[in-house]
Formats: C-alpha cells, sequence, structure tokens
C-alpha cells in the first residue's frame, strides 16, 4: 500500500505537470562550432538544467504562459529569451555563445512543417550562388536524387521517371507553363522563374497534397518577395543581364518588386560541334506588386512579359563516333536558316482576406498566352565514311571511304497561339490543432495551331520514300527509271482549333495529435476535375478523375532527431494540349487522363558530425501507371502517340547528405536509383525514355580560411545514360541502345568586395550592401555529353546511324553581381 501511495504521490503529479508543459531543447556552441559543456540553462532558481559533453540540453517550460529561459556561462555573455509554447509540440532553440566583447549570433531551428509533409526547402541566396549554364532554380534541383535532365541548356527536368509535361510549376499560388512548341534546350532562353525576386522555395518529389494540382511527378512552389525597403540589385555575365528593383510606396501599403532580364546563350552554342551564326535574343519582364488595405485584405498583380527570338545559321558539322575497331565520321555542310519566336504574357490579379486569426480566403483570376513561330528551311549534304584506325597506315585518322553520301531538306512553318484563362476561389481554416484547405478553380484553354512540315532525304542521288511506304513500293533504280510521286520521307500537315474546358475542386485536412510522447502528423486529401474537349473541325469528348491522397509523419520522442513519413495515393493527369497531339499533328480527343497509384516511404535523421549538423534524408517509391501515353523525346520536345495504350512502372531509392561539410557552409551529396519501363499493346516490358538508372551528385562549398571571402562552389552531376531514342516513324522495341553517360562539373570562383559584414565608410562603395565578382567554369573536364541522336541512313544496307549530337564543351563565364 505504502508503494501505491508513493507512486499515486509522485507519480500522477508528474504525468499532470508533462500535460501542461513541452520540451525546450537545442544545442549550444561557440562561434567556432564547438559545443560548450556546463551551460546553466534556467527558467528560475528551481528549474534548471544544464548542457552536457555535446552542448545538449533540455527543459520543460509551461503552456500558454511566457517563459523567460536564461543561459549562462562564465566567461560569455549572459542570453535570455522569452518563448510562448501554444501546443505540446518541442521547441527547438540552439544558441551560440559568443566572449563578452563579441556580439551575440543566434541560430533558431524551429519544428518544420515541411518537414513533415515531404517537402524540400530551399534557401534562394544558395540558388544565387551555384554555378551552372542555366543558374536557377532549377539548375539546383539537378542536384538533387531523382532529378535528371541530360540538357545544361534547358530549364526542364525529370523527376523519378515522369517528363518535362509531368511537373506543377507555381508562382504565389498560380499555375505556370511553359512554352509548346520548343525543340530544344538552346531555343528556350529563360525559366519563368526570376531567382533574384525569389523569397521561398519548396519541391516534393511526388506524394504531394490534394492542393496542388492533377501532373504525376512533382510540385515546385515558388513565393515571390514582398519589399520592405528600397533594394536595388543589378548582375551580369557573358551570358547575359539582369536588374531588379523593389520599393515600398504610400506608407508602406503599396510593395513593388520588377526584374527585366536578358540572355546570350551564343558563348554555349558557338562551344558546339556544329559552326554557325547564332543570334538569339531572350528577354523578360516580370513585376509583382501589392497593396495591403489593411490587415485583413490585401491585393497583387503578378505580371510577366517575354519575348525570345531564335535565328540559326548551321553551316557545317563534324562529328566522330563509333568504336576503336570500327570509328566513323560524318560531315556535314548545312545551307540556310532557322527562325523561331515564342511570345509570351502572363498576368494574374489575387486579392487575400484575413476574417480573423483561423480563417483567409483568396481570389484569383490569370490568363496566360503564347505566340509561337517555328520556321526553317536547312539543306545539309552529308557524308559518312569508316576512318582509317590502321596505326602503322600514312592515312591513318583519315577517311578512308564513304559508306553513304546524300542530302536532306528539312522545312517548316508552325504557329500556335494558345490563349489560358482560369478563375479560383481557395480557403483556410487553421487553429492550433488543425487546419482544412478547400478550393475550386474553372479553367479555359483556345489553342489554335497550324503544322506544316516536311523532310526530303536523298541517299546517293536516290530520293528515300516514308518508310510506311517503302516496302510497297517498285523502284529498281538505276535499272529501271523510276516513275513514281516522289514523295517526302515525312510529312505532316494538320490544322487544330479546339477549346478545353477543366472544373476542379479540392478539399484536406491535416493535423497533428501525440500518440504517447511521440509526434503524429497527417493530411487527408481529395481532389477531382472534369473536363470538356471540343476540336472544332470535329470531335469531342469528356472526361473526370478523383484523386484520393494521404501523407502521414511521426517524430518519436527518441534521444536522435528522426522523422519517419508515408504518402501517396491516385493520382491523374487529364491531357493538355502536347497530350492530345499525335505524331501526325492531328488532335485524338479521346485520350483519356494517365493514372498513377504512388507510394512514397521516406524518413529524415538530423544528427551532429565533426560537432557540425546534418540531415540524412532518404525516400523509396513506386509508382504503378495505368492509361499511359506513350512519347518520345528529341532533346526537349516530346511527340506523344496520343493513345492511352501502354501500362508502365516506376520505382527506386534517393538519398541526399546534406550538412557543414565545411564549417558554417552547406553542403550536400545525393544519389538516387530509378527503373522505370513501359508495356506498349501488350509487346513487352521496355526502358521508357527517361530511364536513367543511377545518379551521382555533389554540391559543395568552400572558401579559403585565410582569406575567406574568396568563396568556391562545384556542382557536379554523373547520370548513367538514358535510351537514345528512336526515329519518329520507328517501333522503339528496335531502338534501345542508351545514349553515353552523362557527366559534367562546373566550377565556380567568386571574391566578396561587400557584403553585410564588409561595409565601407566612403567612396562609391559606401552605399553597396553586396557586391560579389567571379569566375565561372562550366563542364571543366570538358566531356562530351550527347542529348539526342541524328539519324542517318545508309541507302545500300538501309541501315540506320544513330549519330549523337553533343552538347557544349568547356566554357569560360565571367560573372559579377551588386546590389544597393
Amino acid at each position: 500500500m505504502k508503494n501505491y501511495f508513493f507512486v499515486i504521490l509522485f507519480v500522477f503529479p508528474l504525468a499532470i505537470t508533462a500535460q501542461k508543459t513541452t520540451l525546450l531543447r537545442g544545442f549550444i556552441k561557440n562561434k567556432d562550432k564547438t559545443p560548450i559543456e556546463g551551460v546553466t540553462v534556467f527558467i528560475d532558481k528551481s528549474n534548471g538544467t544544464t548542457t552536457d559533453e555535446r552542448g545538449f540540453y533540455q527543459i520543460r517550460i509551461p503552456l500558454n504562459k511566457p517563459t523567460l529561459v536564461t543561459f549562462q556561462f562564465l566567461g560569455y555573455q549572459t542570453l535570455t529569451k522569452t518563448f510562448t509554447a501554444t501546443n505540446r509540440n518541442a521547441i527547438r532553440f540552439s544558441p551560440t555563445l559568443l566572449a563578452k566583447s563579441e556580439v551575440l549570433n543566434t541560430v533558431i531551428i524551429k519544428n518544420d512543417k515541411n518537414v513533415l509533409e515531404g517537402n524540400l526547402k530551399i534557401d534562394p541566396k544558395k540558388v544565387k550562388r551555384i554555378p551552372g549554364a542555366n543558374a536557377g532554380v532549377e539548375n539546383l534541383l539537378m542536384t538533387l536524387p531523382g532529378v535528371n535532365n541530360n540538357n545544361e541548356l534547358s530549364t526542364q527536368y525529370n523527376v523519378r521517371g515522369g517528363n518535362f509535361d509531368e511537373n506543377l510549376v507555381y508562382v504565389n499560388g498560380i499555375e505556370v507553363y511553359r512554352p509548346f512548341l520548343v525543340r530544344s534546350g538552346q531555343q528556350e532562353g529563360l525559366s519563368f522563374v526570376n531567382t533574384n525576386m525569389v523569397q521561398n522555395i519548396k519541391f516534393s518529389a511526388g506524394g504531394f497534397q490534394a492542393k496542388y494540382g492533377d501532373k504525376l511527378s512533382s510540385v515546385l512552389d515558388i513565393t515571390y518577395k514582398k519589399p520592405k525597403q528600397t533594394h536595388l540589385e543589378i548582375e551580369g555575365s557573358l551570358l547575359g543581364s539582369s536588374i531588379t528593383y523593389g520599393d515600398v510606396f504610400l506608407n508602406k501599403k503599396l510593395n513593388v518588386i520588377t526584374g527585366i532580364r536578358y540572355r546570350d546563350n551564343s558563348l554555349f552554342v558557338n562551344s558546339k560541334q556544329i559552326e554557325t551564326n547564332f543570334r538569339p535574343s531572350f528577354t523578360d519582364v516580370q513585376t509583382y506588386i501589392n497593396y495591403g488595405f489593411n490587415e485583413k485584405w490585401d491585393i497583387s498583380f503578378l505580371g510577366n512579359f517575354s519575348l525570345n527570338d531564335y535565328e540559326y545559321k548551321p553551316i557545317s558539322r563534324r562529328t566522330r563516333f563509333g568504336t576503336l575497331a570500327n570509328p566513323i565520321e560524318l560531315i556535314v555542310f548545312y545551307n540556310g536558316q532557322e527562325k523561331y519566336q515564342y511570345l509570351t504574357t502572363f498576368g494574374a490579379l489575387s486579392t487575400n482576406f484575413y476574417p480573423n486569426k483561423n480563417w483567409k480566403f483568396n481570389f484569383t483570376s490569370s490568363a496566360f498566352n503564347t505566340q509561337e513561330e517555328e520556321y526553317f528551311d536547312i539543306a545539309a549534304s552529308y557524308n559518312l565514311g569508316a576512318i582509317d584506325n590502321n596505326i602503322g597506315s600514312e592515312t591513318f585518322g583519315e577517311v578512308e571511304f564513304s559508306e553513304g553520301i546524300g542530302s536532306q531538306l528539312n522545312h517548316s512553318r508552325n504557329d500556335l497561339d494558345a490563349l489560358i484563362t482560369n478563375i479560383q476561389f481557395k480557403g483556410t481554416y487553421k487553429n492550433n490543432k488543425a487546419q482544412v484547405d478547400f478550393g475550386i478553380k474553372y479553367q479555359t484553354e483556345n489553342i489554335k495551331d497550324r503544322i506544316r512540315e516536311w523532310e526530303m532525304i536523298n541517299s546517293s542521288g536516290f530520293s528515300i520514300p516514308n518508310p510506311t511506304d517503302f516496302n510497297t513500293m517498285i523502284n529498281d533504280q538505276p535499272y529501271t527509271p523510276y516513275e513514281g510521286p516522289i514523295i517526302p520521307f515525312q510529312s505532316i500537315r494538320a490544322l487544330n482549333e479546339l477549346s478545353i474546358n477543366r472544373l476542379s475542386g479540392y478539399v484536406q485536412y491535416g493535423a497533428k495529435t501525440f500518440w504517447g510522447d511521440h509526434e503524429i502528423w497527417f493530411n487527408l486529401g481529395i481532389r477531382s476535375q472534369f473536363w470538356t474537349i471540343d476540336n472544332h473541325l470535329g470531335g469531342k469528348s469528356d472526361g473526370i478523375i478523383v484523386s484520393p491522397r494521404f501523407q502521414i509523419a511521426i517524430k518519436p520522442d527518441w534521444e536522435k532527431d528522426m522523422v519517419f513519413r508515408l504518402s501517396g495515393g491516385s493520382y491523374a493527369q487529364p491531357p493538355f494540349y502536347r497530350e492530345l497531339r499525335g505524331f501526325d499533328g492531328l488532335v485524338n480527343t479521346s485520350v483519356n487522363a494517365q493514372k498513377s497509384i504512388h507510394f512514397v516511404l521516406g524518413s529524415d535523421y538530423s544528427f551532429t558530425m565533426w560537432n557540425r549538423p546534418f540531415k540524412l534524408t532518404a525516400e523509396t517509391y513506386y509508382k504503378s501507371l495505368t492509361d499511359v501515353n506513350p512519347y518520345s523525346v528529341d532533346n526537349v520536345r516530346i511527340r506523344y502517340q496520343a493513345n492511352n495504350n501502354a501500362v508502365a512502372y516506376a520505382t527506386g531509392v534517393d538519398i541526399r547528405l546534406n550538412g557543414e561539410f565545411i564549417p558554417g557552409n552547406e553542403s550536400w551529396v545525393s544519389l538516387g536509383y530509378l527503373k522505370t519501363e513501359e508495356n506498349i499493346d501488350n509487346q513487352g516490358y521496355i526502358s521508357r525514355p527517361t530511364d536513367q538508372r543511377l545518379k551521382f551528385a555533389v554540391l559543395f562549398q568552400d572558401y579559403v580560411p585565410n582569406l575567406p571571402d574568396l568563396k568556391a562552389y562545384l556542382n557536379l552531376v554523373y547520370s548513367t545514360g538514358v535510351p537514345g531514342g528512336a526515329p519518329a516513324y520507328a517501333n522503339p522495341y528496335n531502338f534501345q541502345n542508351r545514349l553515353r553517360d552523362y557527366k559534367r562539373a562546373d566550377l565556380g570562383i567568386s571574391y566578396v568586395i561587400a557584403d553585410a559584414n564588409k561595409q565601407y565608410e566612403n567612396g562609391w562603395l559606401k552605399d553597396v550592401k553586396e557586391f560579389t565578382a567571379g569566375i565561372e567554369l562550366f563542364n571543366i573536364f570538358d566531356v562530351q555529353n550527347s542529348i539526342t541522336n541524328t539519324w542517318v541512313r545508309d541507302s545500300f544496307s538501309r541501315r540506320q546511324y544513330g549519330i549523337p549530337n553533343f552538347m557544349t564543351s568547356r566554357v569560360l563565364n565571367f560573372r559579377f553581381s551588386i546590389s544597393f
């Protein structure tokens, strides 16, 4: 009885106290990142603790009550801070104590909702520093496991076996789009996202919530800045320039930020094997304006104007390929030019209303218009020759004899005009325990598309007919004159005009709870979309999809800081115009939504190594896809079969270790494994065009210890090769050879002339907030990476040769950035 009385007397009050308190914990270090043992942490004389040899402390503070906590150690400045805990979630606070003669610098690590949701939050400042042929948000994504693109001139990316069209991109909650007709990365120009205007970046590689749209692969969620003061930033390099201006007006109620960018890809294109006259001009203007009427109501406008003018005149090309035993050389001489123009405009008007601290309502209306032209006439004469590989021969390394001589003429007059408009309403209810999100959206898409495209091929003086007619034609030249019609090798003539209407909505519920002392977070949601397709030249259809989704995360109450996640659901992608248009240019309105059952199991483990913070993130995933619309990829151009005649799957593992390998500088190492295959018309499983089995990437930041203002950034990517693709008319089952592995390393070296810790009191630099200048060396090892194959035919043997199209070689760039 005495023992029971002891338990009731002492344990029960402790349990009651635990229900009314939460944990405050963290690590205390000095400026050299060394843990400090014996630091006193106390609320009052009766409630305190001290740090252990790791600098770790843990103390309980009351709920819903401002609590003053003191951190004290001999020889260091005493720190006091007030905490108010509104729930039982542990609060993490890791201060850096400095000597009494130094200024205190604290680092606060809060419970991160993005970790529980499986989102990666990216620091925009880090994005701007990382070298790359297309520096920006997408460039940084390429260093993550599961994200691939073998074309450094493109900002598009594949995620876990998906293609470019399966990724969602939002800016301030508004979905943005990419041009329809772009064929190659060097035509693409600028990404929609202006890095200098970005405030927050979130990225999910799968298993995302119902509030996001109907795509199969990933979500990139961008939030633009609301300037709090006057800010001017100017950047320049041999690849282009930009200027960004932000300011506040009208008693700080009006926030405006505007960015102007210009890019010229000549430096890269001139490094490729094709000799050209190249005159690109990529220009972009964006503005974000926000006006706050009061604390409960604001209105904003996001606008974009982009003009890409691309003039390309190829002159000649020389490419050697094959093996040491059978080397082959292709020599091509060109005549003609390509002219492309992509004019896009975008505008969105949005208003937010906050009736109280729990509710938020948003209403947005946006419009996107793209006007695109593809005009080219290119005549090419080629010689395919065998190279003398006899080391003792006088003609060693020269073309010994020609295996194929011919020419081809490519012609195009393609025009597209697309207008996408939508209105949407979203609401959020949030309290200390749960959050409910809901929304509805109506969208119309009007597309006018004219395609006039053909290709003539002449081999050894004879016109090569269309492959579909080749076996039925009687052609016994030169013994018998051919009197049949001369038809193009490929010809596409189509006129499409259609309207697509979509109505979609979603609702989701998220909450945190506890299982004992273990923190549980979950989100359950469902979204649906109904759409109609009206081809004005004939053909109508409609469809509906329902997409339930879930996320569950648990943070065990362990000494080790770990989070485990499980997410997934049924995802679907209703057809966009590009998926409706087949190889022949005609629209198939009966194309259904592609569907995927998706599961992601992941974990985050935060720990200290070398007395510095690190995090190990691992995820394994599986996708089962049905109603798949097969496609081929040529550079960045995706061409669909416009039939739901395949099933597919994707599975893999992504691992990333990030932390301070160098004190004060975050770096990471990524490793990913992927396998994705498809079965078209029950012919058996073959690799999909995005089947990139292995990826290894390193993002490393460093500085010179004796000269910390001199910094270096290394961006290294290795990926195994993807299937090399097949000619448009061919069966992909006959073309499963892979391209060579992708290997690329980019190095950036910069010197900080001015920053927050290095200010000038006089001279022209006194008004400068930040000023850096440096060089960038792209493709350090001058590796020949290939993105696609050019298919050349030997008329004698009827053999097709896949000639690799190599990407950019080593390039040196100068870059500077200055802000006021």
